[in-house]
Protein backbone atom coordinates (compact mmCIF):
# COMPACT_ATOMS: atom_id res chain seq x y z
CA UNK A 1 0.00 0.00 0.00
CA UNK A 2 1.43 3.13 -1.33
CA UNK A 3 0.39 6.10 0.17
CA UNK A 4 2.14 9.73 -0.26
CA UNK A 5 1.53 12.87 2.35
CA UNK A 6 1.23 16.12 -0.41
CA UNK A 7 0.87 20.05 -0.14
CA UNK A 8 1.16 22.49 -2.63
CA UNK A 9 1.45 25.72 -2.74
CA UNK A 10 -0.31 28.18 -5.14
CA UNK A 11 0.60 31.88 -6.78
CA UNK A 12 -2.32 34.00 -6.17
CA UNK A 13 -5.01 35.38 -8.82
CA UNK A 14 -3.51 39.25 -10.30
CA UNK A 15 -6.42 41.36 -11.20
CA UNK A 16 -7.47 45.53 -11.76
CA UNK A 17 -9.71 46.55 -9.25
CA UNK A 18 -11.70 49.63 -8.89
CA UNK A 19 -11.78 49.48 -4.77
CA UNK A 20 -9.83 47.55 -2.03
CA UNK A 21 -13.50 46.52 -0.17
CA UNK A 22 -16.97 46.46 -1.52
CA UNK A 23 -20.09 44.47 0.03
CA UNK A 24 -20.54 43.06 -3.25
CA UNK A 25 -17.00 42.51 -4.56
CA UNK A 26 -17.23 40.84 -8.26
CA UNK A 27 -14.09 40.95 -10.64
CA UNK A 28 -14.89 39.84 -14.58
CA UNK A 29 -12.32 38.32 -15.80
CA UNK A 30 -11.93 41.31 -17.84
CA UNK A 31 -9.79 42.73 -15.69
CA UNK A 32 -7.95 39.60 -14.46
CA UNK A 33 -4.11 39.87 -15.32
CA UNK A 34 -2.84 36.01 -14.39
CA UNK A 35 -5.10 33.12 -12.46
CA UNK A 36 -3.69 31.03 -9.50
CA UNK A 37 -1.33 28.56 -10.92
CA UNK A 38 1.06 25.88 -8.47
CA UNK A 39 4.36 27.58 -7.28
CA UNK A 40 5.30 24.60 -6.12
CA UNK A 41 4.43 20.94 -3.61
CA UNK A 42 6.51 18.68 -1.12
CA UNK A 43 5.48 14.96 -0.85
CA UNK A 44 6.76 12.05 1.32
CA UNK A 45 6.03 8.67 1.13
CA UNK A 46 4.05 7.32 4.39
CA UNK A 47 7.03 6.26 7.00
CA UNK A 48 9.77 6.78 4.62
CA UNK A 49 12.14 9.53 5.47
CA UNK A 50 13.04 10.83 2.19
CA UNK A 51 10.86 14.58 1.59
CA UNK A 52 10.29 15.47 -2.22
CA UNK A 53 9.85 18.98 -3.66
CA UNK A 54 9.64 20.97 -6.87
CA UNK A 55 9.08 23.97 -8.08
CA UNK A 56 8.45 26.18 -11.04
CA UNK A 57 11.30 28.37 -10.18
CA UNK A 58 13.61 25.48 -9.36
CA UNK A 59 12.40 23.08 -12.66
CA UNK A 60 9.98 24.77 -14.44
CA UNK A 61 6.30 24.27 -14.73
CA UNK A 62 6.88 21.02 -17.04
CA UNK A 63 8.87 19.01 -15.38
CA UNK A 64 7.02 20.18 -11.79
CA UNK A 65 3.97 18.91 -12.78
CA UNK A 66 5.92 15.71 -14.73
CA UNK A 67 7.36 14.98 -11.45
CA UNK A 68 4.43 14.86 -9.20
CA UNK A 69 2.04 13.54 -11.72
CA UNK A 70 4.35 10.44 -11.86
CA UNK A 71 4.28 10.41 -7.90
CA UNK A 72 0.42 10.33 -7.84
CA UNK A 73 0.10 7.68 -10.89
CA UNK A 74 2.42 5.38 -7.79
CA UNK A 75 0.25 6.48 -5.04
CA UNK A 76 -2.79 3.58 -3.78
CA UNK A 77 -3.64 6.83 -1.19
CA UNK A 78 -3.19 10.32 -1.16
CA UNK A 79 -3.78 12.00 2.13
CA UNK A 80 -4.36 15.89 2.13
CA UNK A 81 -5.46 18.59 4.61
CA UNK A 82 -8.26 20.40 2.32
CA UNK A 83 -6.92 18.62 -0.66
CA UNK A 84 -10.42 17.45 -2.26
CA UNK A 85 -11.28 21.07 -2.30
CA UNK A 86 -8.42 22.71 -3.20
CA UNK A 87 -5.10 20.87 -3.88
CA UNK A 88 -6.17 17.95 -6.30
CA UNK A 89 -8.20 20.44 -8.49
CA UNK A 90 -5.52 22.46 -8.96
CA UNK A 91 -3.25 20.13 -10.08
CA UNK A 92 -5.27 18.72 -12.25
CA UNK A 93 -6.45 22.18 -13.77
CA UNK A 94 -2.25 22.14 -14.38
CA UNK A 95 -2.41 18.57 -15.91
CA UNK A 96 -5.27 19.56 -18.31
CA UNK A 97 -3.19 22.57 -19.40
CA UNK A 98 -0.29 21.45 -19.93
CA UNK A 99 -1.25 18.21 -21.90
CA UNK A 100 -1.18 15.81 -19.54
CA UNK A 101 -3.51 12.56 -19.17
CA UNK A 102 -5.45 11.97 -15.87
CA UNK A 103 -3.29 10.67 -13.16
CA UNK A 104 -3.97 6.19 -12.36
CA UNK A 105 -6.87 6.23 -10.07
CA UNK A 106 -5.92 6.80 -6.45
CA UNK A 107 -7.98 6.80 -3.04
CA UNK A 108 -8.26 10.29 -1.28
CA UNK A 109 -7.87 10.73 2.66
CA UNK A 110 -8.83 14.41 3.33
CA UNK A 111 -7.66 15.23 7.15
CA UNK A 112 -9.78 18.30 6.76
CA UNK A 113 -12.57 16.48 5.84
CA UNK A 114 -12.48 14.23 8.75
CA UNK A 115 -11.18 16.56 11.59
CA UNK A 116 -14.42 18.44 10.81
CA UNK A 117 -16.78 15.66 11.00
CA UNK A 118 -14.72 13.20 14.19
CA UNK A 119 -13.47 16.11 15.98
CA UNK A 120 -14.62 19.57 17.66
CA UNK A 121 -11.12 20.94 17.52
CA UNK A 122 -11.91 24.93 18.64
CA UNK A 123 -9.92 25.82 14.97
CA UNK A 124 -9.42 23.50 12.52
CA UNK A 125 -6.74 24.79 10.76
CA UNK A 126 -3.59 22.70 10.34
CA UNK A 127 -1.69 24.66 12.09
CA UNK A 128 -3.51 24.29 15.44
CA UNK A 129 -4.82 20.55 14.77
CA UNK A 130 -0.71 19.67 14.91
CA UNK A 131 0.12 22.03 17.80
CA UNK A 132 -2.81 20.56 19.72
CA UNK A 133 -1.59 16.84 19.07
CA UNK A 134 1.62 17.57 19.56
CA UNK A 135 3.22 16.96 16.59
CA UNK A 136 4.85 20.72 15.67
CA UNK A 137 3.65 23.78 13.73
CA UNK A 138 3.82 25.61 10.83
CA UNK A 139 6.50 27.60 9.58
CA UNK A 140 6.54 31.22 10.87
CA UNK A 141 7.33 33.27 7.74
CA UNK A 142 6.29 37.04 6.30
CA UNK A 143 3.16 36.55 5.41
CA UNK A 144 1.64 37.18 1.76
CA UNK A 145 5.11 39.45 0.61
CA UNK A 146 6.53 36.41 0.92
CA UNK A 147 4.59 34.89 -2.01
CA UNK A 148 4.97 38.32 -3.72
CA UNK A 149 8.81 37.46 -3.61
CA UNK A 150 9.22 33.69 -5.08
CA UNK A 151 6.92 35.23 -7.89
CA UNK A 152 9.70 38.36 -8.17
CA UNK A 153 12.12 34.90 -8.37
CA UNK A 154 13.66 36.18 -5.39
CA UNK A 155 16.25 33.38 -3.83
CA UNK A 156 15.98 33.76 0.05
CA UNK A 157 12.41 33.85 -0.32
CA UNK A 158 12.35 30.73 -2.35
CA UNK A 159 14.45 28.81 0.47
CA UNK A 160 11.65 29.81 3.06
CA UNK A 161 8.80 28.93 0.52
CA UNK A 162 10.68 25.43 -0.08
CA UNK A 163 10.95 25.21 4.01
CA UNK A 164 7.55 25.92 4.73
CA UNK A 165 5.82 23.57 2.23
CA UNK A 166 8.39 20.75 3.67
CA UNK A 167 7.22 21.34 7.00
CA UNK A 168 3.48 21.37 6.11
CA UNK A 169 3.66 17.88 5.17
CA UNK A 170 5.71 16.65 7.99
CA UNK A 171 3.32 18.04 10.07
CA UNK A 172 0.27 16.51 8.24
CA UNK A 173 2.36 13.23 8.36
CA UNK A 174 1.97 13.21 12.42
CA UNK A 175 -2.06 14.73 12.56
CA UNK A 176 -2.23 11.45 10.04
CA UNK A 177 -0.23 9.21 12.32
CA UNK A 178 -1.94 10.55 15.23
CA UNK A 179 -5.74 9.58 13.71
CA UNK A 180 -4.82 6.46 11.81
CA UNK A 181 -6.91 4.80 14.86
CA UNK A 182 -9.45 6.47 14.38
CA UNK A 183 -9.95 6.37 10.74
CA UNK A 184 -12.06 2.86 10.23
CA UNK A 185 -11.37 0.53 7.30
CA UNK A 186 -8.66 3.00 6.43
CA UNK A 187 -6.62 2.04 3.76
CA UNK A 188 -3.07 1.27 5.54
CA UNK A 189 -4.65 -1.49 7.21
CA UNK A 190 -7.44 -2.91 5.64
CA UNK A 191 -7.15 -1.96 1.87
CA UNK A 192 -8.87 -0.09 -0.30
CA UNK A 193 -12.27 -1.83 -0.99
CA UNK A 194 -13.44 0.11 2.14
CA UNK A 195 -12.53 3.44 2.18
CA UNK A 196 -15.06 5.51 4.53
CA UNK A 197 -17.55 7.39 1.65
CA UNK A 198 -17.16 10.06 4.10
CA UNK A 199 -13.92 11.00 4.26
Amino acid sequence: MKVLLLDIETAPNIAYVWELWSKHMFIPTTQLIDSRYVLCWAAKWHNKDRMMFSSVEQDGPKHMLRSIHSLLNQADVVVHYNGKKFDIPALNKEFLIHGFQPPAHYKQIDLLTFTRSRFKFVSNKLDYVAKTLGVGQKVRHKGFELWIECMAHDSEAWKQMETYNKQDVIILEGVYNKMLPWIKDNPTNRGLAKILKDL
